[in-house]
């Protein structure tokens, strides 16, 4: 299976939102905790290490790619 990139998502704003809204009322803390349970459960449910890896570099890669932008920024 390849990582797909594209919007599975009919709706993908209310995707965000429930996402967002996860969030609502949770410290730094929580919400940290929050991302890896939900990382974890999705890691579960994808169950190719392949595709893991590829998500995980993906995501690596855009925050050092913000990280970037926010320094050529200031």
């Amino acid at each position: 299976m390849a990582l797909s990139t594209r919007s599975n998502f009919a709706k993908p704003d209310d995707a965000f939102r429930i996402i967002v809204e996860a969030h609502r009322g949770l410290d730094d803390a929580q919400s940290a905790d929050l991302d890896a349970a939900l990382m974890l459960i999705l890691a579960n449910h994808i169950g190719d290490l392949d595709v893991l890896r590829e998500a995980v570099d993906l995501a690596r890669q855009s925050l050092a790619d913000a990280r970037q932008q926010q320094q050529q920024q200031q």
